[in-house]
């Protein structure tokens, strides 16, 4: 039977949630995100409100992510934050990156638009195990 602290799962998706809003925030990458992506970053923040609803969809998300995490944790028997960070670098790699780069050489998805995403992607990967592995 795997062990799973749910408040750990609780608080490292409560935690990613919150980076990923920062992350796509005016204050940090919201501006450049937008650029890439073939918008006007003031036009598009004009009276724009992120949905209620998708705001609760991506809270879900992050803890389906975090939970998962907390499994592949606990199965491997991670208890370090070193190990947690490896942990992540190797998921991180392993999963976002090689979609990443699909999504750029296949779909057309421009450079700047995917290491944006990359680098949330990685903030979420390492902040999650770090929390799951130490928090037992």
């Amino acid at each position: 039977m795997v062990h799973v602290n749910y408040l750990a799962v609780l608080v490292a998706a409560i935690a990613v949630f919150v980076l990923g809003w920062l992350w796509y925030s005016p204050l940090l990458f919201y501006k450049p995100w937008m650029r890439a992506r073939g918008m006007d970053p003031a036009v598009a923040m004009a009276g724009a409100k992120m949905p209620a609803g998708k705001l609760v969809i991506e809270l879900v998300r992050c803890i389906v992510l975090a939970y998962v995490i907390a499994r592949f944790v606990a199965l491997l028997g991670i208890s370090s934050w070193m190990g947690a960070v490896h942990f992540g670098v190797f998921l991180w790699i392993g999963f976002p990156v090689i979609l990443l780069t699909g999504s750029i050489l296949w779909e057309n998805v421009p450079v700047k638009v995917a290491v944006i995403h990359a680098g949330d992607w990685l903030v979420k990967l390492l902040v999650i195990p770090i929390i799951v592995s130490v928090w037992q």
